[in-house]
């Protein structure tokens, strides 16, 4: 029996909201202990959330929790585009529930002072290159979620990949642009914070990212879907 059209939308919200109160929240806490969280503990925090959340809820939704994830199947015409924009909204939703918890739970004074974990561009850091690195991050991101998640003969590895995926890349380029890789992840604590500095950025690059990937995964690997 298909499963209810909200259910998979609150999968995708729920995903989202945890990506958001952890990623996000442990930017605050590094702020609130003077760097005692560190790249690495961030890092951590969003690769796990999603690591948990895609082994909890991908069997509902796919657990997208990512509009770049979701432009990736839209791209490769794994799902069609009414849907994409309801799973979208959902996520968008779910990363603005987040960072009002954020708000309403962590220190002020610190939350204030990351603008809630908005990311950003660092100095000397152009728009240009900071879409491009958007953009390649979210590539890795959406061709791991293909091969581990969507592929027929994908190893069984619940979130473990794609969260790692994520760590990865905040590793590698996080103190530059902040390695959203996810428009949600820079919507949703820039709404609450009224930070829109360099929005742009954290969707053109993982949008075209993410749709890069998907379309050239299922192209050249998987075939059209059926």
């Amino acid at each position: 029996m298909p499963q209810a059209p909200w259910k998979p939308l609150l999968a995708e919200v729920i995903g989202t909201f945890t990506l958001i109160f952890a990623g996000a929240g442990a930017i605050i806490m590094d702020q609130a202990t003077k760097g005692g969280v560190g790249l690495l503990g961030i890092s951590l925090a969003h690769g796990l959330a999603i690591a948990v959340m895609v082994s909890a809820l991908g069997a509902v939704s796919g657990g997208h929790f990512n509009p770049a994830v979701t432009c990736g199947f839209l791209a490769s015409g794994r799902m069609k585009v009414g849907r994409g924009v309801t799973y979208i909204v959902a996520q968008l939703c779910g990363a603005a529930l987040g960072a009002a918890a954020l708000w309403s739970t962590y220190p002020h004074d610190a939350a204030s002072a990351v603008h809630l974990g908005t990311p950003a561009l660092a100095s000397g850091v152009s728009t240009g290159a900071g879409i491009l690195l958007e953009a390649i991050g979210s590539f890795f991101l959406v061709i791991v979620v293909f091969g581990t998640a969507v592929h027929p003969q994908a190893p069984r590895l619940g979130g473990l990949a794609i969260g790692l995926t994520i760590t990865m890349d905040i590793l590698a380029f996080g103190l530059l642009t902040g390695a959203a890789m996810n428009p949600a992840r820079a919507f949703g604590p820039a709404l609450v914070a009224g930070d829109w500095a360099n929005q742009l950025v954290y969707w053109i690059g993982p949008i075209i990212g993410g749709a890069a990937a998907g379309w050239l995964y299922s192209g050249a690997y998987i075939g059209a879907a059926r």
